[in-house]
């Protein structure tokens, strides 16, 4: 065991200690344990207060108490165990659940030590153990539900040590800064994420689910790598002949209700989860908290560089929620989800979400060269397969669709569904490429499955649903930021984007917008096939709305930018 080069990057992290081929507790931290898990009778804990004292002394038993917790984590725990609680559910919660949870930690030791006994013959040729998935390290980590759910519950007790988080660019794991900000703030909203917390623990602890969830890190390589995609340059987007995909509007909904198989985009800091561990209460916090099991990934994958992104597959719902929008302030936790999502060959959910995290703060700089480059590659870094590489490299090229496949589809590219205010556009079809050389994590799974029998064609048929990426909080524009999605989903070659406009002002008219950019005046001088002079036209406009951005601004920014900052990127 101690041999493991996955199990030694994390270890540091874990609390638990190597001896001999086993991983244990610490022993003082054992009988303090067993105490809680025998009830209240035993360990005398009825409350938020003592509940506290309780997670003090198991941490001065892993010799932690000089990495100091939260100075209002304390307050946090008493002000909601033992106020905003009702009694019932406080009673409850001691009686049942918190023993529950200590049995859980006790058991975490032999739920680590069968992760690493199964974790090489998962999947033929893939890496799956848990371990520090270092950034420009392309791989993947699965964890079972219920090992995710001790971490959960290592993370409610502040059991990890977090001296040299900062130093690895982990995200911070541990609690006490969640229950920390609900007494700083006396916000509902923060008041409401610990409701969803706490309503995932009671779950698993009546019924602890049994499936797989895997978490990747996505890298486009800075420089040429043999059947890899590599980063896009400037002026491989230009020469791009790729049909762009169906688009698709709605006004209403949320992305993680969409029924399709689809890549779910979290609109991510480059700290993965964001402020779902303190007081950040948007997007992507809020689906940490309905996705508790997201929160596991914070433990090992440090942040996203530009040509980064991270792919999680599997996690479950647990809650339901209300809000304007569903956003901020006005997020509630509205009781229990069942998640019927169906699950795959090896037990993950068909729930695939896609972290990636836009530039904040910008203002007009969005609008430069360098930042419209980073951000169509951190979207396409998100969206593209490895398994069409070779494809990839044909249309950066200029090659455009190529092989009789692909021509026979390419047909009715310009029928529009007005139904569902839908823009039509023809999908470029799936191209084996012939090899599995080069292919990492889910995509290589895939393979696997394919091996044994089953087809994956309908792997292939895997969109993305998205909406107001890098908007809102981070100030992007919303327009700029539509027009990038669809590019990169395009060149990806994924067959449809779903769009969620969230009631955005700046994108009321997005449908019509669309519909005119295909039966409007195409006026790029240039005499190419239809689909290539529909992308000029899309690369025209996201030209065009920069440079009108820039010039409303120009005074302010002191003559910063100039014409050379602006191209066509896709």
């Amino acid at each position: 065991m101690e041999k493991r080069e996955d199990l030694r990057s994390i270890l540091p992290y874990l609390g638990v200690v190597v001896k001999g081929s086993s991983l244990q507790w610490p022993s003082p931290v054992i009988e303090p344990l067993k105490a809680i898990s025998r009830g209240p009778g035993h360990s005398g804990i009825q409350s938020g207060e003592l509940l506290f004292l309780a997670i003090s002394d198991l941490r001065h038993s892993l010799s932690l108490s000089s990495q100091r917790l939260s100075a209002s984590a304390s307050h946090g725990y008493a002000l909601f165990f033992d106020e905003l609680l009702s009694t019932a559910e406080s009673t409850k919660w001691f009686a049942e659940v918190l023993p529950a949870l200590a049995n859980l930690l006790l058991l975490f030791p032999s739920l680590l030590e069968f992760h690493y006994r199964n974790a090489d013959a998962l999947i033929d040729g893939v890496q799956t153990g848990l371990r520090i998935l270092n950034s420009q390290q392309a791989g993947i980590v699965f964890l079972s539900q219920e090992l995710i759910g001790a971490l959960l519950t290592c993370s409610f007790f502040c059991l990890f040590p977090t001296s040299n988080r900062d130093a690895k660019h982990l995200p911070m794991i541990n609690f006490d800064h969640l229950f920390s900000c609900l007494y700083e703030t006396n916000d509902e909203k923060m008041e409401n994420k610990i409701k969803c917390i706490i309503h995932y623990f009671e779950r698993i602890c009546s019924h602890m689910p049994t499936g797989l969830v895997s978490f990747e890190r996505k890298v486009l390589p800075l420089e040429d790598v043999a059947l890899c995609v590599t980063y896009p340059k400037a002026d491989s987007w230009s020469k791009s002949a790729t049909p762009l995909c169906h688009f698709e509007v709605h006004r209403s909904g949320l992305i993680e209700d969409q029924s399709k198989e689809a890549l779910e985009v979290d609109f991510a800091n480059r700290y993965l989860g964001g402020g779902a561990l303190r007081r950040g209460c948007v997007q992507e916090e809020i689906r940490f908290m309905i996705n508790p099991e997201l929160i596991a990934g914070m433990l090992f994958l440090p942040s996203m560089a530009d040509n980064e992104a991270i792919k999680v597959v599997g996690p479950e719902r647990f809650s339901n929620y209300t809000g304007w929008y569903r956003y901020a302030s006005s997020f509630r936790f509205a009781g229990d989800y069942v998640d019927k999502r169906d699950v795959d060959f090896i037990g993950r959910r068909k729930t695939k979400i896609i972290a990636i995290d836009a530039l904040c703060g910008m203002r007009m700089r969005q609008y430069r060269f360098e930042y419209l480059l980073r951000e169509i590659n951190k979207a396409f870094c998100g969206f593209f397969y490895q398994s069409k590489c070779q494809q990839y490299q044909r249309l950066f090229k200029g090659d455009g669709p190529c092989g009789a496949q692909l021509d026979q589809g390419i047909q009715g590219s310009d029928s529009i569904s007005r139904s569902n205010r839908s823009v039509g556009l023809q999908e470029a079809p799936y191209v084996s490429v012939g090899t599995n050389e080069g292919i990492h994590g889910d995509e290589q799974i895939g393979n696997s499955e394919e091996k044994g029998g089953p087809s994956l064609e309908h792997q292939y048929d895997v969109g993305v649903v998205t909406g107001n990426w890098g908007c809102g909080a981070f100030g992007g524009d919303p327009e700029i930021k539509t027009t990038i999605q669809w590019l990169a989903a395009s060149q990806a070659l994924r067959p449809f984007i779903s769009y969620h406009t969230f009631g955005v002002e700046a994108l009321k008219t997005l449908d019509e917008s669309i519909e005119v950019l295909f039966y409007g005046h195409i006026n790029i001088g240039q005499t190419t096939g239809v689909e290539e002079r529909k992308k000029e036209n899309l690369q025209m406009i996201l030209v065009e709305k920069s440079y009108s951005e820039l010039m409303v601004c120009m005074e302010q920014e002191a003559g910063d930018t100039s014409w050379n900052e602006i191209i066509i990127i896709a």
